[in-house]
């Protein structure tokens, strides 16, 4: 049995790593960093055009001859809570055997994954056979980074994915997913002169979480909550919309809102500051128990110089009341598993046009497409355009394989307990990999990760040690 190293050197990595800016769509300098990692250790490494990025390792002396591994990570995160992700450290700390941040998400989707993935390139009394270390980008809006790759960009047809946030599992199937961006064309008319009111109405504090695995949840959506307050004012009186902003991230539950509103002096101005009590009654009343800290605030605003058209603004409210969102249908086949879901991820105004964004996601392919097919036709009955940024296949190993059998006893060995093998809610990119390698495996681990994508997004510290002396028990027995 392996003589474990310590975790150190991979904590340490994360902190390299967490004073990188890397949000989806910008990991040039992740992909930098990698780069002269493999350099300083004199290791091959291949960058394409999408910055993905592969380190070869060659095998222990005497284990040349061993089946390939790779080791599948990404480089982006979903930064919550910060105002410049790209100039925005994180600030990460340790709370009662916890990892957390400082005020933002923590990256540990999936940069803990990629820290014990580098560790294992610098360690130099580790067994294991040839490897491949992996990185992607942009696998957490759009996977295009996996997508794009090249056949021959990896040779390894076992591949041990550290993307995983459930530590007493192992992953053999994930939810296919279609994420699509919306645009509702607005006009913007000059704001209205006289005797009006200007408001900003609020909704924060909402746990939030991945819009997948969190999905079943109960927890409030800001764009649900925030859509109910502006249908109850309209069905009183009439007023205008400047402003919208809901939502953090496409692949996030929406945690919190902001809308400005003009709305007349006078008794509807006094209805209207009247919605925050009532309001955060219903709050309580609905999500009391699974999400207890949303709330609503309704203040004075200045004016802005422009409102959108009342006939757009009623057109956005009624694709927001017809758009399925939350879970669709739970699994025949998997016990408390979420088949089918669509969350909102954003709602924003921009110049022109009201941009929406839907993240669908199915086990079963045909189910995925028909629904997206479904979000396309409400837009479109309102003259909205729709675009798919991104669609990624469902996967599902075969739980009898040797190499899935291998990786459960090697956490039984090592930890004395076995982990379950489960499908879950969330999109992975083994999906592309199954297409584009042929014969390819993948199990999926990792350490305990809770609430990835919020601001409450942490790690298990003593998960991180079980799963980096799995990994490195797993490599000796695969060598």
């Amino acid at each position: 049995m392996t003589s474990f190293l310590s975790p150190e050197r991979v904590y340490d990595i994360f902190s390299e790593l967490n004073a990188i800016p890397r949000p989806s769509h910008h990991e040039e300098q992740v992909a930098d960093y990698l780069c002269r990692f493999a350099k300083r250790l004199h290791l091959d490494y291949q960058r394409d055009e999408h910055h993905c990025v592969v380190i070869r390792k060659p095998a222990t002396p005497g284990h040349e001859h061993a089946t390939p591994i790779v080791l599948l990570n990404h480089m982006d995160m979903v930064c919550v809570g910060m105002d410049d992700p790209l100039h925005t450290p994180i600030q990460a700390y340790t709370d009662n055997g916890w990892m957390k941040a400082h005020g933002t998400s923590l990256g540990a989707d999936n940069g803990v994954g990629l820290s014990m993935a580098l560790a294992v390139l610098e360690a130099d009394n580790l067994v294991h056979g040839p490897l491949e270390v992996l990185t992607t980008t942009n696998e957490e809006d759009g996977m295009s980074g996996a997508a794009a790759l090249a056949p021959d960009f990896i040779c390894g047809r076992k591949v041990i994915n550290l993307d995983s946030e459930d530590y007493d599992t192992i992953t053999t199937g994930a939810a296919g997913a279609c994420l699509q961006l919306h645009r509702l064309p607005i006009r913007r008319l000059p704001a209205p002169k006289g005797k009006y009111r200007w408001y900003r109405i609020t909704f924060s504090g909402g746990h939030g979480g991945h819009s997948g695995v969190d999905i079943n949840k109960g927890r409030a959506s800001a764009v649900l909550t925030t859509w109910a307050l502006l249908q109850a004012v309209l069905q009183q009186y009439d007023f205008h919309l400047a402003a919208l902003n809901i939502g953090e991230a496409n692949a996030s539950i929406a945690s919190a809102a902001e809308a400005v509103v003009c709305v007349p002096s006078g008794e509807a101005a006094e209805w209207v500051k009247a919605q925050k009590d009532s309001m955060n009654q219903w709050l309580q009343e609905e999500y009391g128990n699974t999400d207890p800290h949303m709330h609503c605030d309704i203040v004075k605003a200045e004016p802005l110089p422009t409102i959108i058209d009342d006939d757009d603004f009623h057109c956005l409210m009624k694709v927001l009341e017809q758009l399925p969102q939350g879970v669709q249908k739970m699994s025949d086949i998997m016990p408390d598993t979420v088949e089918t879901s669509n969350n909102v991820g954003r709602v924003m105004t921009e110049a022109d046009h009201i941009l929406v964004s839907t993240h669908t996601r199915s086990f079963i392919d045909a189910e995925m497409h028909r629904l997206c097919q479904e979000i396309a036709d409400v837009f479109h009955h309102v003259g909205a355009s729709s675009q798919t940024v991104m669609t990624a296949p469902a996967w599902q190993e075969n739980q009898q394989s040797d190499f899935l059998r291998l990786t459960s006893d090697t956490f039984h060995d090592i930890l004395g307990w076995r982990p379950r093998m489960v499908a879950m809610h969330f999109v992975l990119e083994a999906g592309f990999f199954v297409q584009k390698y042929p014969g390819i495996e993948i199990a999926s681990i990792g350490p305990r990760i809770v609430e990835p994508h919020s601001t409450n997004e942490r790690v298990q510290l003593s998960t991180i040690d079980d799963i980096w002396k799995v990994l490195q028990e797993l490599l000796h027995r695969l060598a």
